[in-house]
């Protein structure tokens, strides 16, 4: 007797293993056909113009546009500003560009992060800003920003004069705020351990500029935003907003701030190839993966991720007029 009800427990065991693996398969499937059909996203912040994308640019494209997830391609140099260009201009809807002087690329350095979380490598050449050469791309109908620019201190060689570079720094991001603002395009902003410096130069800017800036809405993001709760509303307060991408769905620093910002106070991006969400953390991250940031926040705010979407892709919209 006793045999027997072993062999039906295990039977019983067996099916019900059986159920919630069935279950979970029909579960993703059905988020699959309600992601492609119901919503859509738009990963604001995509370096499909890097090489690491350089055999599969187009294919990597299309996976995102199947699953209608629209993208802006953004330069960090002269050549990746007009490579996103040449993107957006293969397809009619869906792709866009933004074209900016990263700071990094302001010196003759190697860049290098050895993190799990944001590993890469690579040599930068430095390009002196030409303001005329930059103007004449912001003019292609297809850009929709100036980005990505700003500053960066992490990224200072040691044995360079180092308050030279910050100011090299400072020189050329205020010149491509100006070349914003006489484009009538919204910024993107990197900021990496020069938080002081960034908001002090926007404030000034906004002072000098503030007829020129839109009243009834946001003027530029804060990409990749990795300051507090505090550092995000001086943003706001500048009329900026700020960015999420993968990190939030492996750390828990900013679930407080995501927790409580205003709907219209964010966008979301990959960053790829950087910066890979989970369930992917450790490949190459790419526009495909921007839902799963929109997921965690999704969790986070305990809404369902269709608002999510829609409060997202607005506020995109809205910024970069697409």
């Amino acid at each position: 007797m006793n045999l027997i009800l072993i062999k039906l427990s295990k039977k019983f065991k067996f099916k019900l293993t059986f159920i919630f693996i069935y279950l979970i398969i029909l579960i993703r499937l059905f988020n699959i056909f309600i992601f492609k059909f119901n919503f859509m996203l738009i990963d604001t912040h995509a370096h499909i113009n890097f090489k690491d994308f350089k055999i599969d640019a187009e294919e990597t494209i299309q996976r995102a546009l199947d699953k209608n997830i629209w993208m802006i391609i953004v330069g960090s140099e002269y050549k990746t500003s007009q490579r996103s260009i040449k993107y957006a201009n293969k397809y009619e809807k869906g792709i866009y560009s933004a074209i900016g002087l990263h700071p990094v690329h302001l010196e003759d350095i190697k860049i290098e992060n050895k993190s799990k979380d944001n590993s890469y490598s690579f040599y930068s050449r430095a390009e002196e800003f030409n303001y005329d050469l930059y103007k004449k791309l912001a003019t292609f109908e297809k850009v929709v920003a100036i980005g990505e620019i700003g500053l960066d201190y992490f990224h200072i060689d040691s044995k360079n004069d180092i308050l030279k570079v910050k100011k090299k720094q400072q020189d050329v991001f205020r010149q491509q705020l100006e070349l914003a603002i006489k484009s009538n395009l919204p910024v993107i902003i990197h900021c990496r351990e020069a938080h002081e410096d960034l908001i002090n130069i926007l404030k000034s800017f906004k002072k000098e500029y503030k007829n020129f800036l839109p009243k009834d809405k946001p003027w530029g993001v804060v990409h990749c935003f990795s300051g507090d709760e505090d550092l995000a509303w001086q943003y706001f307060s500048l009329g900026l907003i700020i960015s999420f991408n993968g990190l939030i769905t492996f750390s828990k620093t900013w679930d407080d701030l995501i927790r409580k910002m205003p709907l219209e106070k964010f966008i979301i991006e990959t960053d790829c190839p950087y910066l890979t969400p989970e369930p992917y953390r450790g490949k190459r991250n790419e526009p495909l993966f921007v839902q799963y940031v929109a997921n965690r926040i999704a969790e986070i705010k305990k809404l369902d991720i269709k608002k999510i979407a829609e409060v997202s892709t607005n506020n995109a919209r809205n910024l970069f007029n697409v």
